[in-house]
């Protein structure tokens, strides 16, 4: 399991429907769009355009999520990487939306293949930037 909670041992097809109808709502809905939209200028204004994985920050970097709460200058360091509600909780949107966000930033491409972070970064400034209305 990884810290955005996924796994692919689902048994329960429908929990797994209902599971994916959430995460979609999420990111169609308002508080959803203006979190993507924070995340996007978020990304932009980071000085290196890289993304960690795996964490929220770690000395000096952040993943998609961390560059949101590093703008808003949120303390992290307090904020357990492996509990999505906790995390939900700590930036405003909905648990399956902080988990969505986490997937894509760690493993969307697979866990056998190796990113950069600069790779990344790229990779998921396209997800925000395909998944916002804006």
């Amino acid at each position: 399991m990884s810290r955005s909670g996924y796994s692919d041992d689902y048994d329960d097809q429908w929990a797994l429907i209902r599971w994916r109808g959430a995460v979609k709502s999420a990111i169609r809905g308002k508080r959803g769009q203006a979190f993507l939209r924070e995340m996007l200028l978020s990304l932009e204004a980071l000085p290196e355009k890289r993304l960690i994985e795996g964490e929220l920050e770690a000395h000096g970097e952040v993943c998609a999520i961390g560059a949101v709460g590093a703008r808003r200058g949120v303390d992290m360091s307090k904020i357990d990487i492996e509990d999505r509600d906790a995390i939900a909780t700590a930036f405003g949107i909905p648990p399956a939306f902080a988990a969505e966000i986490m997937y894509e930033n760690d493993e969307a491409i697979g866990y056998w293949v190796k990113e950069t972070p600069e790779a990344r970064w790229r990779r998921v400034y396209q997800w925000v930037l395909a998944n916002s209305a804006t």
